[in-house]
């Protein structure tokens, strides 16, 4: 029942644009403040409380896993070109700071993909 994990998606959705919301009316910012981590951190802790629980047959477990893995990537794709898009409005340094930082990412795989390889 892949409708499950749709229906799961959704629902951590909207509960973490609502967080955000709210949390962006209390800091007085006009706009969403994390709604999609909260989305994000939800659909982890819930989908780990389900099967914990035993709750889940074999074909619901698999359409809640493959909403959870399509729900990340698009998420960040689409955080990723307002995140453009403000550097671009922003001035040259927003522009030198992301990449700098793009550039420190690439340059760390290598490191990072050593931690925990045995010798």
């Amino acid at each position: 029942m892949k409708i499950y994990g749709v229906a799961l998606l959704a629902f951590c959705y909207l509960v973490g644009k609502l967080v955000g919301v709210f949390l962006g009316k209390l800091l007085d910012i006009n706009g969403d403040v994390g709604g999609v981590g909260f989305a994000m951190l939800l659909l982890i802790l819930l989908n780990a409380f389900v099967r914990k629980k035993g709750w889940l047959e074999a074909e619901t477990e698999k359409g809640i896993l493959f909403w959870s893995s399509m729900y990340i990537p698009v998420v960040v794709a689409m955080a990723s070109i307002l995140n453009v898009k403000a550097a671009l409005s922003g001035g040259w340094l927003a522009i030198i700071i992301g990449l700098v930082v793009t550039l420190s990412a690439f340059f760390l795989v290598p490191v990072i993909s050593k931690i925990g390889r045995p010798k």
